[in-house]
């Protein structure tokens, strides 16, 4: 077991993925903390909840709370207004099962043996898990932003058949748009994807026999234009086929790629020339590690 830390309360904050500010807010909303005129300062409700304070040479006192704590759902919730998959299906005419295969697809929540728990990329998007209280089946609710959702807009428009030319004017004017001219995707693999290179056809070609669903070019459920090669919407796994390891240019385009994928915590399998040509092999054992198993 980790040991638990104390860190301060910015630290918390990004950790929670939230504002300092709203941190505080919080905090003083739980009285956790009262503001005078010399700045935060500790009630004894705070630190019952881990809350200490700690000095510092230079900047003084300052307060400092476990690393592990968590912020209760009701306190994230005062004075906003959130949003079950039923009422953002009415809003959209569509069925509550319809929005949340949705916001899985997207990463948002996951399917659990009854209900749904939401994921870390969907705490950050505004997402807060609840629980029946008749039957304790666990369900996920959001608040206004999910509306704005770029992610979820665009998946939005493709189940309902709208993608039209909006939507391709900002794939061609993505970050990746060089790259995509510069490589036509002209080859076919075998269940009809047209892909840029043999090494992406025989990446293809394999996961349609193993009979492995998955998309080819999928835009990643974030707000920078980035796509991967592969998705495999089973176990939200993402594949990405390096090529042209020795092009500067290209090899920086993988970095940031790279640091993308950490960023959001994605699942990442990476292939190159030596396992592209020894599929059978390697990717049925990658695949496993994220729950995924084959033949």
């Amino acid at each position: 077991m980790p040991k638990t830390k104390q860190i301060s309360t910015s630290a918390l904050a990004k950790k929670l993925s939230i504002s300092k500010h709203q941190l505080d807010e919080l905090l003083l909303a739980a009285k956790y903390i009262v503001k005078d005129e010399k700045g935060y300062k500790l009630t004894d409700s705070g630190i019952q909840n881990s809350g200490a304070t700690k000095n510092h040479a230079k900047f003084g006192e300052y307060i400092v709370w476990n690393d592990d704590m968590e912020i209760p759902n009701k306190l994230i919730t005062q004075g906003k207004e959130f949003f079950s998959s039923t009422k953002i299906a009415n809003k959209y005419n569509l069925s509550a099962r319809k929005i949340n295969l949705i916001l899985s697809e997207i990463g948002f929540i996951e399917k659990y043996l009854k209900g749904w728990t939401i994921t870390i990329l969907g705490s950050k998007n505004g997402g807060i898990q609840k629980e029946n209280n008749q039957n304790g089946i666990p369900y996920v609710e959001w608040d206004e932003s999910i509306f704005k959702n770029s992610a979820f807009a665009s998946i939005l428009k493709e189940v309902n058949g709208d993608a039209g030319e909006s939507t391709q004017k900002k794939i061609d004017n993505s970050k990746d748009s060089n790259f995509r001219e510069k490589f036509i995707a002209k080859h076919r693999a075998t269940d009809g994807h047209m892909v840029r290179s043999k090494a992406e056809m025989l990446i293809d070609n394999w996961l349609y026999m193993a009979e492995i669903v998955h998309a080819y070019e999928r835009k990643l459920p974030i707000e920078e234009e980035v796509y991967c090669d592969f998705y495999i919407p089973t176990g939200k796994i993402y594949i990405e086929f390096w090529g042209l390891e020795n092009e500067p240019k290209y090899a920086a385009r993988k970095e940031k790629k790279k640091e993308i994928y950490k960023k959001y915590g994605f699942k990442l399998i990476e292939l190159t020339d030596k396992e592209v040509f020894n599929l059978d092999d390697v990717l049925p054992k990658m695949l496993l590690k994220f729950g995924v198993q084959t033949y």
